[in-house]
Order: C-alpha cells, then sequence, then structure tokens
C-alpha cells in the first residue's frame, strides 16, 4: 500500500517551499502517475490532505485533484475522516477552528486486498441494557421513520463484543514534532496498514518526512519504503528507524522488484 501526507498548499514555505494552490493539481498529478504505475492491482493508496483557505472561502486544489486522477485510472473507492481530538482552540472572523483532515482511499481495481477484522473495535456499553430485551422490530430490518430507506437489524447485535468501526478515526494530533514541521501521529498509518497490508507486505511513503509511516510499518512486521526530498528529514527518518527490525527483514528477503503492495 502507499500511506502519504504531501505538503499542502502554500504550507510548510520554510520547509519544502510551497506550492500556489493554483499549482496544486499540475504538481501532484506526474507523481499520482508514477504511484498508479508501482501500486499492485490490489494495494491502495491513502492520501492525508486538506484544502486551505484563500481569500475567506476554501479552495477546491483537492476536488479537482480528485477528478484528475479518475482521468488517470485511479477509483476513488472512499474518503475517511481524521477528527483531531485535542486541535488548538481558536477564534476565526467567518469560520470555526479546524479539527479534521480528509484520508482519501483509492485503488486500481475494484477488488482488492482489505482485512477488516483488523482493526474492529469494541461494541460499546449500549449493548449492554439495548440488547437486553428485543422487540419485534429489532428482529428485522427496520426502515427508518424519517423514510430515509436506510434501516437496522438491532438482533445482529446480540453477543457480539467486536464491530466494524466508522469511516471517522478519533486520533489526538501528535504531540512532538519529531524534529519536523508536520508529524502526525503512528495510530494514524498503523490503523491503514493494518486495514490493507499483511505481515511482510510492502508500504510506501514518498513523502517521508520524519519517517513515522516506515517506522510503524517495520514496528508491526511490514517492509517499507521512504523517499524524502531534504536529506536532514532523511536523516532524522533513519534515526527513529529500528534498524534491529530492518536487518531482520533483510535476513528474511522478502523482496519485490517491480510493484508496491
Amino acid at each position: 500500500m502507499i500511506f502519504t501526507s504531501p505538503p499542502y498548499a502554500d504550507s510548510r514555505k520554510d520547509t519544502y517551499g510551497g506550492i500556489h494552490p493554483d499549482e496544486y493539481v499540475n504538481w501532484f498529478l506526474p507523481i499520482t502517475k508514477e504511484l498508479f504505475r508501482v501500486l499492485k492491482p490490489t494495494g491502495t493508496f491513502v492520501l492525508n490532505i486538506k484544502e486551505r483557505v484563500v481569500e475567506s472561502e476554501r479552495h477546491t486544489y483537492v476536488i479537482e485533484l480528485i477528478l484528475n486522477m479518475r482521468e488517470q485510472g485511479w477509483l476513488w473507492t472512499e474518503e475517511l475522516i481524521w477528527h483531531k481530538k485535542n486541535s488548538h482552540p481558536g477564534k476565526w472572523p467567518n469560520r470555526f477552528r479546524d479539527a479534521w483532515e480528509r484520508l482519501l482511499q483509492f485503488n486500481k481495481a475494484k477488488q482488492f486486498n482489505m482485512y477488516q477484522e483488523e482493526v474492529m473495535v469494541p461494541v460499546g456499553k449500549w449493548a449492554t441494557t439495548r440488547l437486553k430485551n428485543l422487540s419485534k422490530t429489532d428482529k428485522v430490518r427496520d426502515p427508518s421513520r424519517v423514510g430515509s430507506g436506510f434501516g437496522k437489524n438491532v438482533s445482529n447485535w446480540v453477543g457480539r463484543e467486536m464491530v466494524y468501526p466508522t469511516n471517522v478515526l478519533h486520533m489526538a494530533t501528535e504531540t512532538g514534532n519529531k524534529n519536523h514541521s508536520a508529524v502526525f501521529p503512528e495510530a494514524l498509518p498503523e490503523w491503514f496498514i493494518k486495514l490493507f497490508t499483511r505481515e511482510g507486505d510492502w508500504v510506501l511513503d514518498p513523502f517521508m518526512g520524519s519517517g513515522t509511516t516506515n517506522k510503524v510499518a517495520q514496528r508491526i512486521g511490514r517492509n517499507s519504503i521512504g523517499i524524502e526530498i531534504l536529506s536532514e528529514y532523511f536523516d532524522v527518518a533513519k534515526n527513529r528507524i529500528d534498524k534491529k527490525q530492518l536487518m531482520l527483514f533483510e535476513k528474511k528477503g522478502k523482496y519485490e522488484t517491480n510493484q508496491t503492495k
């Protein structure tokens, strides 16, 4: 799989120079073209990105990027939300504080590797009382009363301790910057790596930064590749990655030369 968070438009100017929102799509498309080439047909590309505000409105470069990637052959399979539980308070004249970011899932084919059982969550305390005495409508698919077309069968949850999660991930941001201007928490790539790969699979981060994705991938038994344009951050990443774990994978000889899963 590929998991990455590229520089956002006009962000991190002191670090990566910044890309103007109007030029962002043209800058990024050659990269997504190469990512499409190296990803296996059964692999997944997850892109962490967020629009910025330009002249008091959200710029459309993320939407434009999605549409252009579809022209390249990508399938925009899903969009997940990272809710930042500890986002900093603030006040703006025409909006509230930003507490979430997009996680866009792209695939090359409709059938891809996905291991949903690896990210299941506890059913929750609500089940203790709600499932104790089921009514007749709880035992069949009961349509929504508001006419939305949705419905549920409450009895499906009886006896379950774990359930599948939603597409909203509630995770705190990284509190230590690891000598890099934009570090996401290790829990974020770990969730997706577990969902879309098995032990021994390959994980690529084409904007490696401080190496969080690579560190997590190797810690949970995956092989990883990272690409970073700035040598100082490349050195930071090397120091963070478990060298003993890296040597272990080299001895196992788990290499695939043409494509990344």
